[in-house]
């Protein structure tokens, strides 16, 4: 154990840490570690807009917030700005970077390359998670640099897991298909719920009754779908349609060749394709 770290249960927290972006998915992270027990006195947060909610859990954990330059760099940054503003920030925040730290970056479309050209540090842990991670059921892709050591990829799951789960992937290209469908994939979702509702209210329902029933379907569906982890999802589909039923009966037209899965893969090669191009 790194000195300074502490233990709580089986989780190991760094004896410093910089989280830099405090917007959704960093606010999502930090309010992860706080509830499993990361002491609040050794994160900083270097954040030029902080949001009132933010600002109030900072105080009511004793987190420091923008203090200036630290005495030392801190064992792990935890890097979630707008990819956007990567450029323009480069240099203050590398500030904050020594050559031991470890980097978790939440970039989107910036690349392990494009962090170790503008930091000290070639430990970097590059992640793509998911906005579920609001709510604790993320779920997130992670690619580590060869430089970063097996306690230091430990260290970035358990900070990453805070929000939901970590998948590693042994080849960084693959984050761009992660992107595509467990990135992106909320949205589609929230995309499928809007479509039931509609095709209900072509069927005759009144509109917030359909929209209702359709809610509370994919709501149920994805709860079902999590108790049952062991279970395939085509395990889960088989048990709850009837032959010659009326599930039967609308899944003839999603899984014939010009259905759903064809379609689904044209959307998530479109969602890798484009990032692709923002990984340059």
């Amino acid at each position: 154990m790194t000195s300074g770290q502490t233990t709580c249960g089986q989780t190991t927290w760094p004896a410093s840490l910089v989280l830099a972006g405090a917007g959704k998915m960093g606010g999502a992270m930090l309010r992860g570690w706080l509830s499993l027990g990361m002491p609040g006195e050794r994160i900083t947060i270097v954040d030029p807009f902080v949001a009132d909610d933010m600002q109030a859990l900072a105080e009511q954990h004793d987190i420091a917030i923008n203090p200036g330059p630290l005495s030392e760099a801190p064992e792990v940054l935890v890097l979630a700005v707008k990819p956007q503003m990567l450029d323009e920030a480069a240099s203050d925040i590398a500030a904050y970077v020594g050559p031991a730290t470890l980097v978790v970056s939440i970039l989107a479309g910036k690349t392990i390359g494009d962090l170790t050209a503008r930091l000290p540090s070639k430990a970097v842990v590059r992640a793509m998670p998911n906005t579920p991670a609001a709510v604790g059921r993320g779920i997130t892709g992670a690619a580590a640099s060869a430089e970063t050591s097996a306690a230091q990829q430990e260290l970035a799951k358990a900070l990453l897991a805070a929000i939901g789960g970590v998948v590693w992937l042994d080849d960084e290209g693959l984050i761009d298909a992660v992107t595509a469908v467990s990135g992106s994939g909320p949205a589609y979702v929230f995309y499928l719920v809007e479509c039931m509702a509609k095709a209900g209210e072509a069927a005759g329902l009144p509109a917030d009754l359909a929209k209702r029933l359709a809610r509370a379907t994919v709501e149920g569906s994805g709860e079902l779908m999590h108790r049952d982890a062991g279970k395939d999802a085509a395990q889960l589909r088989i048990n709850v349609t009837s032959p010659g039923g009326t599930t039967a009966a609308a899944l003839d037209v999603l899984m014939a060749e010009d259905g759903l899965a064809p379609l689904m893969q044209k959307a998530i090669a479109a969602a890798k394709r484009r990032a692709q191009e923002l990984s340059g």
